[in-house]
């Protein structure tokens, strides 16, 4: 019979997911990796805007249910390196006062149980894990470092570049955002990235992105003891007669059902799978699903406030990659307003395909020959506007009666973001006053800073988890993603759950060395007893 027991038994791919595999396999436990998923196919599709968007060629088929029972298609990806294989490789660090409780306009933002200290040298491990490119000490906001980037900062092309000048002479400080990608613009030859125009919100071709499948679980190939399997849905999570460890997961693999058993078990499916997947493994100990005595498991969802602005102007934009830049000069507030608004960064780039298929709604694009959008999309520059997102108990992801996926959330935060979009307009009409602007906002299907619906802390009444990221109530049960976060911040938060999953890549190995011994002492004690008693 095939020995199914491993050390650790990680659940999903991504940026947690990944990282995890990647720290641990070097140590010599026996891991395996159980993705739902399988490696995102290397095709010219990749980079079709019409297919990645127009027809969603990569975006799951799953359904979810709104508060109101209207279903809705997420907009989340199951492969090796989960959404980490179309995100905009944006990895930055929070604030050290986004650690602190924090005085919202609408509430308050809680402070975490550790601090930005804690995180500092975790940090500055995940960007060398994830060849982060950036600039030390131009951002008014920036938190301290003992270390410069790992890599130098992207450089802005002229029209950036030139919007950057005039940003400086209106007092603000624009600085280089810090990107995980593989590009070396010292000699072009040896890099990886081609700096195309179909990089934010697209995979990557070339696997020139840094993301949780090619910095992650490709790096752990080459290791006897990692064992990938793909395409395995993990369903139920099952525990002893007492309720206190996992000893199986159950995940289906072609239509079977399959048994896999750990000394360990991480969950790193994400803040909405993972704890759909604690929801759902339900028993006579845990009828309100694994480490939930508190009742957050799925509470206090947040997903970012995020708006994007284009700016439509009358000359042509030949940018290819337009998303070197950001400000965060808003960030903690302005004069007469003592309150966060939010960050604002430049966006990806928008080609004729895009524009069509994003296109305001009374605007009949099926309509309008794709030369029109071609013509308006290179005279366009995207903004991405984002405001941190409150906990909620009552912004949730939930499993109803019928075994439906339950979003429920209402937005709050308004007043402080609405005041970011508008200042950030002003801002936009003053550099070029003959420009439209044209505003989206995010929509409940938009999940991907998905966060906080685990989080973490030291008493188990409020928090589903402790700061090493086990559950209160299980004993070898991780949960390891954006799902420990206790408020959302402003930022993208890609980076600190790549940050955290390795500072619990390195317990993980503390305890199970731990383990190790003390099974070692209680054998040789026990083989002593053996030997005196023979003796005598």
């Amino acid at each position: 019979m095939k020995n199914n027991h491993y050390d650790i038994i990680i659940i999903g791919t991504g940026a947690a997911g990944g990282t995890l595999a990647r720290v641990l396999a070097p140590s010599g436990k026996k891991v395996l990796v159980l993705e739902r998923g399988g490696f995102l196919p290397k095709e010219k599709a990749n980079w079709d805007s019409e297919a990645v968007y127009g027809k969603d060629r990569y975006r799951t088929t799953e359904m979810w249910y709104d508060k109101d029972g209207n279903p809705f298609r997420p907009f989340t990806h199951y492969f090796v390196g989960g959404n980490t294989k179309f995100y905009g490789s944006a990895l930055y660090r929070l604030r050290e006062r986004d650690f602190e409780e924090v005085e919202h306009k609408a509430g308050i933002s809680p402070a975490w149980p550790l601090k930005y200290q804690d995180f500092d040298p975790y940090y500055t491990r995940a960007e060398k894990l994830f060849d982060v490119h950036g600039l030390r000490n131009t951002d008014p906001t920036e938190p301290y470092s003992d270390e410069p980037f790992p890599h130098p900062p992207i450089s802005h092309e002229p029209h950036i570049e030139a919007i950057g000048k005039v940003l400086k002479k209106k007092g603000l400080h624009p600085a280089h955002q810090p990107l995980g990608l593989k590009l070396n613009e010292a000699n072009a030859e040896l890099s990886e990235c081609v700096r195309c125009d179909t990089c934010d919100g697209f995979p990557c071709m070339v696997n020139a992105k840094a993301d949780g499948d090619v910095n992650g679980v490709r790096t752990t190939m080459m290791y006897p003891n990692v064992t990938l399997k793909t395409h395995a849905k993990v369903n139920r999570l099952h525990t002893d007669v007492t309720g206190k460890r996992i000893t199986a997961v159950e995940a289906e693999i072609k239509g079977e059902a399959h048994l896999f058993s750990a000394e360990v078990v991480v969950v790193s499916a994400g803040a909405l799978n993972s704890a759909v997947l604690l929801l759902r493994s339900t028993n006579e100990q845990h009828p309100n699903g694994l480490g939930n005595s508190s009742g957050l498991v799925g509470r206090n969802f947040m997903r970012h406030k995020i708006s994007a602005i284009v700016s439509l102007g009358l000359k042509p934009n030949p940018t290819v990659y337009p998303k070197t830049m950001a400000i965060n000069d808003f960030y903690w507030g302005e004069e007469g307003f003592p309150y966060p608004m939010g960050h604002v960064q430049t966006l990806g780039n928008i080609n004729e395909d895009r524009a069509a298929t994003n296109s305001p709604p009374f605007i009949p694009s099926k309509l309008i020959p794709i030369a029109v959008f071609k013509a308006a999309a290179d005279r366009t520059t995207p903004w991405f506007l984002m405001g941190e997102d409150l906990p909620d108990l009552n912004n949730r992801i939930s499993v109803n009666e019928d075994d439906n996926i339950v979003l429920e959330y209402t937005p709050n935060n308004e007043v402080s973001f609405n005041r970011l979009i508008t200042r950030w307009k002003q801002i936009l009409k003053s550099m070029d006053p003959l420009s439209i602007l044209f505003t989206t906002d995010m929509t409940l299907k938009d999940v991907g800073h998905q966060c906080g619906t685990c989080r973490f802390g030291e008493d188990p009444a409020t928090s589903v988890l402790d700061l090493n990221c086990r559950t209160h109530d299980v004993d070898n049960l991780y949960v390891v993603d954006g799902s420990f976060f206790p408020s959302s911040a402003a930022l993208n938060p890609t980076l600190t759950i790549i940050a955290n999953a390795i500072r619990v890549a390195d317990h993980l190995v503390d305890r199970l060395n731990a383990e190790h011994m003390l099974d070692e002492s209680v054998s040789n004690n026990s083989a002593g007893r053996n030997l005196v008693s023979t003796i005598s």
